[in-house]
This record gives structure tokens, sequence and C-alpha cells, in this order.
């Protein structure tokens, strides 16, 4: 653009203020990058290569409603099924209740349907013959300084024993490691214990299952195996809902809380004050140039050359600062990530954040200097060095 030497002038005419602007704008696509990115991850919960041939099946009712054994050969016996294993939700803490473990009480060959997690012969034998033995998460283990050995006092939120203490002792078997390093996350921080014992423990439980877990023959057979599933139990008390492996995180992850919903919700609140601040930048920024404005008027420069100059001016406003945002989140979302051993899967920001990124800077840029952009196309010329204007 020949004009872009008069746009960037007239864009730092007010260095200091300018720089406080983008430092609010960095901010809020840093805030979208971000949100996106915890977005994009939990959209993603459950999609693999593996998790394509598994499904999970569940009380209709309600996930926390549990299951009849007796289900499991039943399960075996539907065409197309290859495999089944079931898990229990354990609900443990250590040593605080803040410091929550993603625990589950799971059966002997649940470790058969998810390749992903990687775990030794050996170990696997020690959790098969030790009856308070746990595998734990290579990430778990670092985060606690945890060790194959050490005896691991747990706490359940939801399950006593059968003394009425919902303090239990396990002694760590083995280590389990993501077979992906990047979707190591949730694998990494897993912390499963028998099955058997956390069954004969509780008076809670007595042989029902928390959720089975179903591997089909056919992936493009997944439809058909969960409707012959959930047939078994149609007009029974404990009527099932079977779902593919991404279905069923995305609808435990809704009942605990709309990902979706809060982000837009964020957003929608930071993007609506940057439209204010820099609105009012913007009008500041045009009103304070009225007479230098009119001298370009004078000396040839159309309405229309004015308005597309105040437009520029704030779009290039908007796309620099957002830009400088939308790269910080990029470096900061899988740094946050690395930082915290997995238990956060935050992507840099894809193609389609940045589609989105740069679409809503040049709107926003060009919502802003709209209204100053006209009052400059129709300024007139002899109020203005007059100072009428």
């Amino acid at each position: 653009m020949k004009y872009l030497h008069l746009i960037w002038a007239a864009l730092f005419r007010r260095k200091l203020r300018t720089v406080l602007t983008l430092v609010s704008i960095i901010t809020a696509f840093l805030l979208f990058g971000l949100l996106d990115a915890v977005r994009t991850s939990f959209d993603q919960a459950g999609q693999s290569a593996n998790g394509a041939t598994r499904l999970q099946t569940g009380s209709r009712l309600s996930f926390i409603q549990t299951l009849p054994m007796a289900l499991t050969q039943r399960l075996e016996a539907v065409d197309g099924v290859k495999a089944v294993t079931y898990a229990n939700w354990f609900g443990g803490a250590y040593q605080d209740p803040h410091n929550q473990v993603f625990s589950f009480a799971v059966a002997p060959n649940y470790l058969d349907l998810y390749p992903e997690m990687q775990v030794s012969a050996e170990a696997r034998k020690a959790f098969s013959t030790t009856r308070i033995g746990a595998l734990v998460g290579e990430g778990l283990a670092k985060r606690f300084n945890w060790k194959v050995g050490d005896k691991i006092p747990l706490q359940s939120t939801i399950f006593p024993d059968r003394s009425g203490s919902k303090n239990w002792q396990f002694e760590i078997v083995g280590l389990i490691h993501a077979a992906d390093k990047k979707s190591g996350g949730w694998y990494d921080q897993m912390f499963l214990l028998n099955w058997k014992y956390f069954d004969d423990t509780t008076p809670y439980n007595q042989g029902a299952v928390g959720w089975y877990v179903t591997r089909v023959a056919d992936a493009n057979q997944t439809d058909r195996v969960a409707k012959a599933i959930d047939g078994l139990s149609a007009n029974s008390d404990h009527e099932t809902r079977t779902q593919t492996e991404q279905a069923a995180m995305a609808s435990w992850m809704k009942q605990v809380a709309n990902i979706g919903l809060i982000v837009s919700s964020i957003m929608g609140a930071v993007f609506f004050t940057l439209l204010l601040l820099s609105g009012n930048t913007m009008m500041q920024a045009v009103r304070e140039r009225t007479s230098e404005i009119a001298v370009l008027k004078t000396i040839g420069f159309s309405g229309r050359s004015v308005l597309a100059m105040v437009l520029a001016e704030s779009v290039l406003l908007l796309v620099i600062g957002g830009v400088i945002g939308l790269a910080l989140a990029s470096v900061i979302g899988p740094a946050v990530g690395a930082a915290s051993g997995g238990t956060l899967n935050l992507p840099a920001a894809g193609l389609n954040s940045w589609a989105m990124g740069v679409g809503l800077m040049v709107l926003f840029g060009v919502v802003v200097g709209a209204l100053p952009a006209l009052n400059a196309m129709r300024l007139n010329i002899t109020d203005a060095l007059a100072g009428r204007a």
C-alpha cells in the first residue's frame, strides 16, 4: 500500500496509548487461543484409531448407576463383539481431597483393550497376583514421587471399606507408559486397582459394574453393535446406553461442565470489552487529527481515501495485537501442557484457530473503525480548519 507510511505514522502518533491498547488486544487473543485450545482438547478426547473400535456401555439413567455383572457373558455373545471388559470409578485422592487422582477399579483383562497403555509383563503379572496391587501412570508417579514397591494410602471420595473408613491402602506394582506421548496426558495420570479387591472391600458395590468397554471386530459396525448391546437390556430395570468412546467422553464431560458454553461466554465478555476499548482509542485518535485530515483533503485526498486509511489503521491495530496474542498462545499452551506432566493437553493454535482469529481481527478492526472513518470522510474542510469540527 502506497499510504502505509501514513497509516503507520497515524497509528503510533500517541505511542503510549497505542502500546496500551495493543497489550489489551494481545491479552484478548491470547485468551482466545488458550481457550480454543481447551475446547479443541476436549473435542478430541477419545479420538484415536484404537478408540474407534471401542464402545462404552453405561446406565441410560445416570453415569453413577451401576450395571449387573451378568451382562458380561451376554455382551460377549453379541455378533461383532471381539472382547469385553469393565471398570468402576473409585474417586481417589492422595493426602488431600484437592489432590484428585484418576483412579479406576478394572477387570483383569482391562489392559488388553487399551494398547495405548504400555505395561511390562512383570508388572502385569504382579498386578494380577497382588490383591492390593496398583498400576500407576508414569506422569502421576513423577507428580507425587512414587516408585514401584511403595505402599500408597489413597482416600476414596465415594466408597468406604467395610469398616466405614474411606482410607484405602495400595501397593504400586508397576508403571503405565503412554504409547503416544502426545496423548499421554490421560494415560500417564491413571491409577488402576484390582476390581475384585474393590468389590470385596466396599459394601456398596456387591458385584456391580460401573461401565463396560467392548472392542468390536469392525469399526464400521459400531452403530449396529451398539444397538444390539442396548437391546439386551431394553425394558429392564438396568437399561443401557452404548456409545463410541469419543461420544461417551463428550457426554461425560458435558455432565461435568459445558466446555463450549463456558468458553463462548468468557470470550464473548472479553471481546465485548475489547470492542469498547479499541473503539474508544480509534475515536480519540481520529478526533485529535481533525485538522490533519482536513489538510489531507485540501491537498487532494478524496473522502473515500481518508475513509480507507482510517479503516486500515483500525484493522492494522487489531491484526498486530491479535497475531502476537495467537502466537503467544501457540507457545504458552504446549508449554503449560508439558509443565503439567501431561495432565493438561493444550495444542498449539491450528489452522482453524488461526483462520477464525484472523477473521475476528479484521471484523473487529472494521467495526471499531467504521464510525471514526465515516466521520473523517464527511469532515468539512472549512469547519475543521476553523476549529468548529
